[in-house]
């Protein structure tokens, strides 16, 4: 009760003010009373706005925003005497009632709202008044900013002023591309160019919940240093990849540029910092979509045409050309060069002698062939001079150098191998092919072939060491003998099975082939007498070299194995080199389905294993060989059949029978010795499973099930022929009746 009366003595003090309020307001401006359900908001439109007792400007009817600062006035309550700032939700916390959604409201919906949550905890709310106290904005400055975060700015704010609240632009920002992102679009705008025209209209107008994202410059990098200005202004403008401008060369700062319509080539050459002393200014080149242009800046400066500036257009390049030193020349130049330390062209006096030339050059390095020195005089002719053989006092003394003559020092040939003439021949072997090492070595009568190979580094990873051949030297011809040097180190043997080597030999070890399908120039090089053939449905077919060592399997993995269409039942091995030709079948598929090794065929050096494709030519199988199937079934055609399988396999294989198919009178026709017909009744062996039912079925034999349709037109023209059986029979017995009428007739006719 004494709350409800303090609340009716406050009532009537907020009218009177009120009523005060309303004769202090001038008369030049029309006031507006907003009644509304308890709710009374007092405006002043002055030059077209609303301004609320609480002072914030604002259209008549704009809605409430997010960062807007609203105060909510309810005398005798003074935990509601603050500012409530509306959150990037849109809501704010009033005590006695948390979270309130007013974002999006007028400001008379969201008091009416604010009224009706209050009402719950408190009565008598008539003196309750919301004001708008202050218009804000909440933005979110991301990217190359020093302070990145959620700013809250006072409503109006532009993009500078959000920069400047993120505590301004860091080192390495791209000023010309910012992004302001909202509503999910992305608007590119030029905040430098605002920066040097000032035009508003330049950049984006901010709102509440916008996102204001910098870029980085793209010559920071990906990496994170530190930068100063110094080194970002070195490192160009460019930001816009395709558009910038590129000027390296003799320039003093090579970077890329930003493009700017109207700049000419000049423009760039002096954003660059200029050209350096040993820029050649005539030699000039830029670099367009179109065609490479030839500037000459020293041409432009003398004269100031400006129809000499090429046309700059965005995404060029210009280089400056280093100036090319001028070759010299003149009446007493010599020329030394060579293995000298300052080769060159050198001003000589009458009195010059050769050694004066060759000291004023540096002298002759360590590498200098000294003993070979050559002066090549002016008029094409060459003289030799051994400066070794000068200083010991055994060489004739230096050769006069006169203008344009040219002293050459070569370099010296460096040999650590010692000479093969120091070895004669009869004491030497040649070691040649896949060994690290391969020459020619000294031989004696107590070192083994192991020695040999051994003092030539040892064979190399891709060596044969399987065909070793040995060249002997007989008296008129040699004579080559092989060694199978793996076979003896995987199963060891006798030492008498090595070699016998001797002085004059040749020993050549063999390399083994590239890969067929990379280099067949190198797979050539494999002799036919160590290789076999491998073709058809596998991965790699070609021609791999094979010992006795390996097996039928050995050469199939080689070969990456079968492909996927391989027919595995059916691969043929030609055993070649015999005296006669045989051909071996194998079903590679027992083989995998049993592991029974005696399956496998043994393979030779030059035999030739074919795997087919199982998807070849039906006219390629044998008739002996397959079983026809023909009539009411998915897919009629020829089949491979074996001994093991029977009718339903067949059947199985051909995909099944047709709806329409009449399964019990399947007819089997058997191509032996004697041709037969057999019938077999498929329903009743479903029924039963009898396989004693199932009929003999041979490679060679037909299959034929018949259409119902098919029956019923047998058994058609079987009533007809029995019907014309019939009808033959009447006619003859009627025929006979009459001729045996007519002879009675005759007779009695005759009596």
């Amino acid at each position: 009760m004494l709350r409800a009366k303090a609340m009716g003595v406050r009532t009537w003090l907020v009218i009177v003010l009120a009523a005060i309020g309303s004769f202090v307001l001038p008369t030049d401006s029309s006031a507006q009373t907003i009644k509304d359900g308890g709710w009374k908001v007092e405006t002043h439109r002055a030059a077209g706005n609303v301004v609320e007792r609480g002072g914030a400007k604002d259209e008549q009817g704009e809605l409430l925003a997010v960062g807007d600062v609203l105060s909510v006035q309810l005398p005798g309550e003074a935990a509601f005497n603050r500012d409530f700032s509306i959150d990037n939700k849109g809501q704010i916390s009033l005590p006695e009632v948390g979270q309130l959604k007013v974002g999006g409201l007028k400001l008379a919906e969201a008091q009416r709202l604010i009224k009706e949550r209050l009402s719950a905890a408190f009565r008598d709310l008539d003196q309750l008044r919301l004001l708008l106290k202050e218009r804000r904005v909440l933005v979110e400055v991301g990217g190359f900013v020093k302070k990145p975060g959620l700013m809250n700015l006072p409503a109006g704010s532009g993009v500078q002023s959000a920069i400047s609240e993120a505590g301004g632009l860091a080192p390495g920002a791209q000023m010309d591309r910012l992004q302001l992102r909202r509503d999910g679009k992305v608007t590119v705008f030029d905040y430098k160019r605002y920066l040097e025209d000032g035009d508003p209209s330049l950049v984006p107008e901010l709102r509440s919940l916008d996102r204001l994202f910098v870029p980085s410059s793209p010559v920071t990098g990906n990496v994170h240093v530190e930068f100063d200005g110094r080194t970002l202004a070195q490192a160009g403008d460019g930001g816009e990849e395709r558009a910038s401008i590129k000027v390296f060369g003799e320039v003093n700062t090579p970077a890329t540029y930003s493009f700017r319509p109207g700049a000419t080539i000049v423009d760039m050459l002096l954003r660059s910092g200029g050209v350096t002393r040993f820029a050649s200014v005539e030699q000039i080149r830029l670099l367009s979509a179109e065609k490479p242009t030839i500037f000459n800046l020293q041409a432009y400066l003398d004269s100031g045409d400006q129809t000499l500036l090429p046309p700059l257009k965005p995404g060029a390049t210009i280089f400056v050309p280093k100036q090319l030193e001028e070759i010299r020349r003149s009446a007493s130049t010599v020329y030394v060069m060579g293995e000298v330390a300052k080769p060159g062209a050198f001003e000589t006096k009458q009195d010059a002698s050769f050694i004066d030339i060759l000291a004023n050059a540096g002298g002759p390095t360590r590498f200098a062939e000294t003993r070979q020195i050559r002066i090549i005089r002016s008029g094409g002719s060459v003289e030799a001079f051994d400066l070794v053989a000068f200083t010991e006092g055994k060489g004739r003394t230096p050769p006069l150098v006169g203008p344009g003559d040219a002293i050459f020092l070569p370099e010296k040939v460096e040999n650590n191998e010692p000479s093969w003439l120091k070895v004669p021949p009869g004491r030497a072997i040649h070691v040649m092919g896949a060994v690290n090492k391969p020459g020619r070595y000294e031989w004696s009568d107590e070192m083994s072939l192991f020695d040999l190979l051994a003092q030539a580094g040892g064979p190399k990873e891709r060596a044969d060491i399987s065909h070793i051949e040995i060249m002997r030297n007989g008296e008129d011809r040699a004579r080559a003998q092989r060694f199978d040097l793996a076979g003896f180190l995987k199963g060891g043997g006798s030492l008498s099975t090595i070699p016998k080597l001797k002085a004059g030999y040749l020993i050549m070890v063999p390399e083994l082939p590239q890969d067929p399908a990379d280099n067949k120039a190198q797979w050539t090089r494999l002799a036919a007498d160590r290789s076999i053939y491998i073709m058809g449905a596998v991965g790699r077919p070609g021609r791999y070299a094979f010992n006795s060592s390996l097996s039928f399997l050995d050469i199939l993995a080689a070969a990456d194995g079968p492909s996927e269409k391989a027919d595995l039942r059916n691969i043929r091995i030609s055993h070649r080199g015999r005296g006669h030709a045989r051909v071996t079948s194998l079903n590679l598929a027992r083989y995998f389905a049993t592991g029974d090794d005696s399956v496998l065929p043994r393979v030779r050096i030059g035999d030739v294993i074919f795997i087919p494709d199982r998807n070849k030519e039906w006219l390629d199988d044998a008739k002996e060989t397959t079983v026809r199937l023909l009539g009411a079934v998915a897919k009629p055609g020829r089949y491979r059949f074996t001994d093991d399988m029977t009718l339903l396999d067949l059947l199985a294989e051909g995909g099944g029978t047709s709806p329409s198919a009449l399964l019990t009178h399947v007819v089997v026709v058997n191509m032996g010795i004697e041709s037969r017909s057999t019938t077999f009744d498929l329903i009743t062996f479903a029924k039963t499973a009898d396989r004693t039912m199932l009929p003999v079925l041979r490679a060679g034999d037909t299959v034929f099930v018949p259409e119902g349709a098919h029956h019923e037109v047998r058994q058609t023209l079987s009533f007809l022929k029995d019907v014309t059986s019939i009808l033959s029979g009447a006619t003859g017995i009627w025929t006979g009746l009459t001729t045996t009428t007519t002879v009675t007739t005759t007779k009695g006719a005759g009596q």
